[in-house]
């Protein structure tokens, strides 16, 4: 039954292997089969009339896959898609064909050269491989391609060992001399494999990168009748096979010095195995010691002493499943749980985790209005026992739904708005702890963004004297700040031994029985990762060849891409959603991946079943509002190299443009994802105008290190436009937008915030941009002020004053006369700056200029009044200065806004303090 398997696999029909198996059919049965036969097993149209035309050209005696063409004919290859993917490529020679050409008759030469190539060709077909080209005495073949398997390096050493003996007992016309030889190289590396070039007889599908190159190189170093091969090939082929190092060679056209080794023999390996039923969850195998840690640490925050612990460790090493297990332990005791899961794709994105996380647990639906989504929201904030009228309005504009009629949101600054929705956010938390005890899994926080990790840093010191235990994953590479303090415990979790490696894979393979030789293989190449473990186990078990198959056919893959390969080739249809989807991101909506991908609906299902079936990605929600995810971030990062480059672009202009048709509402949540999308795609000005629209709409908000980092991300892309006008002035909104984001983040005056000033003023003298260079003028004068060089302050700032008069901008000219009164103060020119500042207090009227608080990261009326506060003391008229004081230490803290807070309640504290011995005043 393997070898229809193997059939219906290269048909790319592979969904129907266990329908077959189920049915007994094989070779014999195929021919009999009738179309009521294939309506009853569920086949498609489509399929049937495939199948139908493959089953005629079966020939009678056909009973095994082994007996079919060993060569696609030239002639039937199709233009393909070229991929990325890892690739073994093998290159056989005949030792000595020269000299034996000029021995033998030419028509005796060539029957020995087409009985050599057909030994070849048959052994590669034996091993699945695909021979690519005949080259006179040489052969070039590809194992993994057109169809990928775990143990492709095994195969193509198997093969080669087969052909050494093959042609070995190949005869030679009146020749006693030594029988034939070949040498063989086998490299494996990853290519760019599926254009078919040339035409004719000279149609082939090429290859190309270095692994061919390398392996033709071993093939020229390897003595006759050996087989020589790369290192990648020998840690893939691992202990089926006895080598003999061959220590570093140097090879022409690879630099340095390269491992190289001689493949000895195959070893001898029985043992018959069964495919298992496997649970859908992966057996916990070797984390006693952490599910007792992580009881204990539940059992305390029960009694309201709250409790972190952070789980640590390289990917794939069982944090996520150690997080279900505590979930799983906990059963049905009364308990909250909140799940939040960070993502790559939006490190920059303020609170992704979450919106995300208040989406799904409100249930959102695509077809909810407005007050549909704010019914379930007020449903699920009422659930922690908290009043919600201050609550809704500011998690429903977190979540983008207009709520004004219903929940209006008061007149708040941006700061304002940020700190109370944090607020918000963790009283809730209080509240459901309050209820009953809360776990809470923040999952892979080395993606976080920087709102969120403020926001779990307010969360961590709140949760001291709560019913809460809070679970934290995340990557080695992510230095959690939290460490040290009492409640926090860290728990790096560590590779499983040997021993728990084949408890895992005894219990994943149920009742069949595995031989030690392979139990022990799968401990060696997994290394115990126990995602490696899952993955490849179930290769084997799923793997066609098993199935009947022999020991020696079988080799253990020693990587996750492999095994990840070779479950993508089940299917042209399961590659191709795999990689639509993993250019969508881990997460991928079922509307959005069917207007991206180029199959048709019921190909796409069977696809999307065939992957879920497989674990490779699991889904949440009915169709047509069906969501999948990957089940873990190697699984996408798989598919997604996998694609050329120039697929990936092209996914992404469609993933781009369905996002924009089928959710438009992502224009004003998520920019950044679109302005990611439009990056990949290639399509460099319609990115940067979104890196400039998400850094925008994050700085509007206070989310200043996401906005610096978004703006950051739109100037690297705008370097890789033409130079023109329109560049430039794409690059100037980048440039004075980071401004206020870099004075938040990094201060004043900085070596970036210089480098951007400079550069937005250069490119102010290419285009006509009067407001960006107000900007420009104002953070320079700062700048020069900052590093105490108050003349060329002073100087830069009547150039602002001056410029925006011309222009008639008075919020600009009203700024600039504020950097002119500051500048004219530190040069001990104090009657002068006193004139300049109350031009600024009497004319700022909030109304017409208030804009320019976020324009230029100060309120000028604040800023102003504690300006006119000190200038008043050097003068001489406390009453007023302490007067001045007052009114701008109001005006600041009615404002809240950072800018303008800390500098007025510095200079107001401190004249109070000194006019009225007033200590709180200065402490404030």
């Amino acid at each position: 039954m393997s070898d229809v398997t193997q059939w219906l696999g290269q048909l790319g029909l592979g969904q129907y292997a266990k329908l077959f198996a189920e049915n007994d059919i094989d070779f014999e049965a195929l021919p009999r089969l009738t179309d009521d036969n294939f309506k009853e097993l569920g086949l498609t149209i489509g399929h049937r009339t495939k199948l139908k035309a493959a089953i005629e050209g079966l020939s009678p005696e056909k009973s095994s896959i082994q007996s079919a063409p060993a060569v696609t004919h030239q002639s039937e290859l199709q233009p393909a898609d070229a991929e990325r993917r890892q690739l073994t490529v093998m290159f056989c020679d005949l030792a000595g064909s020269t000299a034996l050409s000029t021995r033998l008759d030419p028509e005796d030469y060539r029957d020995v050269i087409r009985t050599y190539q057909d030994a070849c060709a048959g052994l590669i077909a034996r091993y699945d491989g695909y021979v690519a080209k005949f080259m006179g005495d040489g052969v070039l073949a590809y194992f993994g391609w057109p169809r990928g398997h775990e143990d492709d390096a095994g195969r193509a050493i198997s093969a080669g060992l087969g052909v050494v003996e093959a042609v070995g007992d190949i005869a030679v016309p009146n020749e006693e001399t030594e029988p034939l030889a070949v040498r063989i190289g086998i490299a494996t590396g990853p290519v760019v494999v599926g254009d078919i070039v040339g035409e004719g007889a000279a149609r082939e599908a090429a290859v190309t990168g270095e692994t061919p190159n390398l392996a033709a190189r071993l093939q020229e170093i390897a003595e006759p009748n050996s087989v020589v091969i790369a290192t990648t090939t020998h840690a893939l082929a691992g202990g089926l096979f006895e080598f003999e190092t061959l220590g570093g060679k140097s090879l022409k056209g690879i630099e340095g010095s390269t491992e190289v080794w001689r493949v000895v023999a195959e070893r001898q390996v029985e043992s018959r195995f069964s495919a298992a039923h496997t649970a859908e969850l992966t057996p916990l195998i070797g984390r006693e010691e952490e599910i007792a840690l992580l009881s204990r640490r539940w059992e305390r925050a029960k009694g309201g002493n709250g409790q972190v612990v952070l789980l640590s460790g390289e990917p794939g090493i069982g944090k996520s499943r150690l997080t279900r297990a505590l979930q799983d332990w906990l059963g049905e005791e009364a308990h909250t749980r909140l799940l939040f899961q960070c993502s790559p794709h939006h490190i920059s994105s303020a609170l992704y985790p979450t919106i995300n996380q208040l989406e799904i647990t409100a249930q959102f639906d695509t077809s909810d209005d407005t007050n549909a989504r704010l019914d379930k929201l007020e449903a699920l904030l009422q659930k922690s026992g908290n009043p919600t009228d201050e609550a809704m309005p500011l998690i429903a504009a977190l979540l983008s739904i207009p709520a004004d009629d219903r929940y209006p949101l008061p007149e708040l600054t941006p700061q304002q708005q940020k700190s109370r929705t944090l607020n918000a956010l963790v009283e809730q938390l209080v509240g459901l702890a309050g209820q009953q005890p809360l776990l809470f899994v923040f999952e892979d926080a080395h993606w976080i963004d920087p709102t969120s990790l403020e926001l779990l840093e307010q969360i961590i010191e709140r949760i001291i004297d709560l019913r809460v235990l809070m679970v934290v994953t995340y990557r080695p590479e992510f230095t959690a700040p939290w460490v040290g303090l009492p409640h926090v415990t860290l728990q790096a979790l560590n590779r499983l031994t040997v021993q728990d490696c084949t408890r895992m894979t005894e219990r994943l393979v149920g009742e069949r029985h595995l031989s030690s030789e392979i139990l022990n293989q799968i401990a060696e190449r997994t290394d115990g990762v126990p995602l490696f473990i899952e993955e490849l186990t179930r290769s084997v078990v799923e793997s066609g060849e098993a199935d009947g198959g022999d020991i020696a056919d079988i080799v253990i893959p020693a990587t996750l891409q492999d095994a990840l390969e070779a479950r993508f080739d089940r299917s042209p249809a399961v590659r191709e959603v795999a990689q639509v989807g993993s250019a969508i991101g881990r997460e991928f909506p079922y509307d959005l991946l069917s207007a991206v991908a180029s199959l048709s609906l019921p190909e796409l299902d069977i696809a999307l079943n065939d992957l879920t079936g497989s674990g490779l990605i699991f889904a949440r929600g009915a169709p047509p509002d069906t969501s999948y995810t990957f089940k873990h971030a190697l699984i996408q990062d798989t598919a997604y190299d996998s694609m050329v480059r120039s697929k990936r672009k092209d996914t992404h202009q469609r993933v781009a443009e369905g996002l924009l048709l089928l959710q438009p509402e992502i224009a004003e949540t998520e920019p950044e994802t679109l302005a990611h999308h439009f990056t990949e795609a290639g399509l460099l000005e319609e990115a940067v105008d979104w890196w400039t629209k998400a850094g925008k709409a994050a700085s509007t908000r206070s989310a200043n290190p996401e906005a610096a980092a978004l703006l950051v991300r739109g100037l690297a892309v705008v370097e890789e436009l033409p130079a023109s006008e329109a560049r430039d002035r794409r690059e100037l909104a980048l440039q004075t937008t980071l401004f206020g984001p870099l004075i938040s983040v990094k201060g004043q005056y900085t070596s970036e915030l210089e480098a951007a000033i400079n550069r937005a003023l250069a490119l102010c003298d290419n285009v006509n941009a009067p407001e960006e260079m107000f900007r420009g003028l104002f953070a320079k004068s700062v700048a020069q002020g900052m590093r105490g060089q108050h003349q060329l302050s002073n100087e830069t700032a009547n150039e602002l004053v001056q410029k925006a008069e011309r222009a008639s901008d008075e919020a600009a000219f009203l700024v600039g006369q504020r950097m002119v009164a500051m500048s004219l103060f530190l040069l001990g020119r104090v009657l002068e700056a006193q004139d300049h500042i109350d031009i600024v207090t009497s004319t700022f009227d909030r109304e017409r200029h208030g804009h320019v608080m976020v324009t230029y990261g100060q309120d000028p009326a604040a800023i102003s009044e504690a300006y006119n506060a000190l200038f008043q003391w050097v003068l001489g008229w406390p009453d007023k200065s302490r007067a001045a004081s007052e009114r701008a230490i109001t005006q600041a803290l009615e404002l809240d806004h950072v800018g303008t807070l800390g500098p007025v309640l510095s200079w107001g504290g401190q004249i109070a303090q000194v006019i009225r011995r007033d200590a709180e005043g200065l402490r404030r």
